[in-house]
């Protein structure tokens, strides 16, 4: 497929991957809401111990945006050969990850969380579903290699296809064992664990299922494999590292915040998991341009068309915000109705706590939709570190603002939520500063 900056095009490019970047958050909204009808406890411990798990997951996820900007670049010249090799040298770098992740969870996960949790109860659920969760790396590490292929040759239907299948999987399962239906043993916390890594290994299967039926490993040279090819490997490395140190602080903020509202209120800590899985749902569509305009940019970059790199990333970027507000503004204004599905009546008494406190997700998901955009946008264009360096500036002012917020002066929840709006515009008004240099016309492969 070869790429235009039309609107539509960018709609129907960026449409599939809107639900196969957002895998993880759908599994842990799926998560979220069968613990809510199980115990309202576990349901405020797994607020916790999802946005940890996101940050596990974001460490895979980040080395294959990096591969996935190489294999888009070398798409974009015809390179099949050179795509190839990246694609191997990227599933054998996750694959090692997903080992030393593995490793890590299981020698020094509890302790990790002692430090940062208060509640022995609430502890104890995050460990355990951990350590049922943990066995998912290894199939999501290489499944978000796959994903990273099928992104970057613009080709994305089968994405589509596997998150559904890891979608319908994942709530079957999550009944099943959360519930201790169908015979199987009432789990809770560790059954929702279970059954979201067994979606992932039904998810790879068919998605390396989908490549052989397509002659994929032909076709782009998956199969060429003579000899472990150490330069590929640290290429895809060296490009990858800031994306992935991103990704890290950017959702590792996200689980501090979780932690300092899980210190001051139990309460507190369910209402911000409630807001979360809204913020998850209507996130979806952004996160979708957001890979999208990975790919878009970096094969422009490829074709010699980079005077169509901005206009692109400013397009995308106000299709990101109308799609967005067009799910939001409905979801915001009658809470109750969209809610109902998933978190019971519109008597409940933790939807109507949040009603007034849903509303700051507007102006958020506003700032999102764009700078979410911009800084994928700087990073397609190989920039990484400048994009780590601008989100590294954000990170410690976002920490800082929350623990002045949350444990010192101990303001509401408007006042916590609100520095997800000081991020946001911080990151879009500086990467649209440093777009417009230029200097990113510099970078080759």
């Amino acid at each position: 497929m070869r790429l235009g900056t039309s609107y539509g095009q960018i709609f129907r490019l960026s449409l599939p991957i809107m639900m196969g970047s957002a895998a993880q958050n759908i599994i842990v909204l799926s998560d979220n809401v069968f613990l809510y009808h199980f115990d309202h406890l576990q349901f405020a411990a797994i607020g916790v111990i999802g946005a940890f798990y996101l940050v596990l997951a974001s460490i895979g996820y980040g080395f294959s945006r990096g591969g996935q900007i190489f294999i888009a670049r070398k798409y974009g010249e015809r390179d099949l050969q050179s795509l190839g090799a990246y694609f191997q040298a990227l599933v054998l770098f996750e694959a090692i990850l997903s080992v030393v992740v593995f490793a890590f969870i299981h020698l020094f996960g509890y302790e990790f969380l002692k430090l940062l949790i208060s509640s022995q109860e609430i502890l104890d659920y995050c460990y355990e579903y951990l350590k049922y969760r943990s066995y998912g790396v290894f199939f999501s590490y290489t499944g978000v290699a796959l994903i990273a292929l099928y992104t970057g040759i613009a080709q994305p239907k089968i994405i589509l296809i596997d998150t559904i299948v890891l979608t319908v999987s994942n709530i079957i399962l999550n009944y099943v064992f959360v519930f201790g239906k169908w015979g199987a043993p009432e789990m809770g916390i560790g059954g929702s664990a279970l059954a979201s890594t067994l979606a992932e290994v039904l998810a790879f299967v068919v998605f390396v299922a989908y490549m052989l039926y397509k002659k994929a490993f032909t076709t782009y040279h998956l199969s060429d494999f003579t000899t472990i090819n150490v330069k590929r490997i640290y290429e895809c490395f060296s490009i990858s590292f800031p994306i992935v140190v991103q990704s890290a602080l950017g959702l590792g903020s996200y689980f501090l915040f979780f932690t300092f509202i899980e210190n001051n209120s139990a309460k507190d800590l369910e209402i911000s998991n409630l807001i979360r899985n809204i913020y998850l749902i209507l996130s979806i569509p952004a996160w979708g341009y957001s890979a999208g305009i990975n790919t878009m940019v970096s094969n422009f970059i490829g074709t010699k068309k980079r005077q169509a790199v901005f206009p692109l990333i400013r397009k995308t970027a106000w299709l990101s915000f109308l799609t967005t507000s067009a799910i939001t503004l409905p979801i915001l204004t009658f809470p109750e109705f969209f809610l109902y599905p998933l978190f019971g009546s519109a008597e409940n008494q933790l939807v109507s706590e949040s009603k007034t406190i849903l509303w700051i997700l507007f102006p958020i998901l506003g700032i999102f939709s764009f700078g979410s955009i911009f800084i994928n946008g700087l990073t397609g264009t190989g920039h990484t570190k400048t994009a780590l360096w601008i989100q590294t500036l954000f990170t410690i002012v976002y920490i800082i603002y929350s623990i002045i917020v949350i444990k010192f002066l101990k303001l509401n929840l408007y006042f916590a939520w609100s520095t997800e709006l000081i991020y946001w515009i911080g990151i879009m008004v500086f990467v649209i500063v440093y777009l417009k240099t230029n200097k990113w016309h510099e970078k080759k492969f």
